[in-house]
Formats: structure tokens, sequence, C-alpha cells
């Protein structure tokens, strides 16, 4: 659902099945913003994958939002110390994520520049 909601705004979209292949496309492709879930299967999990993100210079200064469906203050916090920008816990508002990944989007794509 997100990722034709995402699509719909004209934004190229890409996904992983997994944490590393997650990894693969993002260090290639490098997008203008970053969205992660939590739980993946495979090596890697949501933070994991986020800390290896922000160790890697071609993605280090990727905005990266991440969606869980669990919630509470410690995975946040988590969330945050592993160098997300921002946290959703499900459910959350479609249309507030719609703005959240244009604005970061546009920020990254001018930095970028």
């Amino acid at each position: 659902m997100i990722q034709a909601l995402v699509a719909a705004r004209g934004f190229d979209v890409r996904s992983a099945g997994t944490g590393a292949r997650g990894l693969e496309e993002a260090y290639v492709w490098s997008p203008d913003v970053i969205l992660l879930d939590i739980h993946l299967p495979g090596a890697y999990d949501g933070f994991e994958v986020c800390a290896k993100l922000r160790e890697t210079d071609a993605t280090k200064a990727t905005p990266v939002i991440i969606l869980s469906a669990t919630s509470g203050d410690d995975i946040k916090e988590r969330a945050i110390a592993c160098g997300a920008n921002a946290f959703y816990d499900k459910p959350f508002s479609p249309l507030a994520l719609l703005k959240e990944i244009e604005g970061f989007a546009k920020i990254h794509a001018c930095a970028q520049r």
C-alpha cells in the first residue's frame, strides 16, 4: 500500500525483501529517502540496516523514515539512536507520511546539488 501511495505521487519507488538487499539497492541507487521497516527477514533488522546506512559515505546523509507495527518509547528511541530521521508506528496517517517523504526528498535533493 505504501509503495503504491508513494509511486502515485510521482516518486520512483524500489523495494527490497531483506535488509541485505535493501542495503545493496541503497548503495547503488542513492535514493532521496529510505522507508525502512524494523522487522525484516534475513541477516539484518531495520535497526541494523539504518546503522549501516549511516556508516557509509554514500548513504550517511540520506533521510531514513522507520515504520513499525511495534510501538513504544524504547522502540522509537532505538530508531533515532541508530540514525533514523523519523519514526512512524502503525497505524499512521498516510498523508502525514507522504508529507514527511516529500519534505525530506526536497531537502536531500537540494543538498546533493
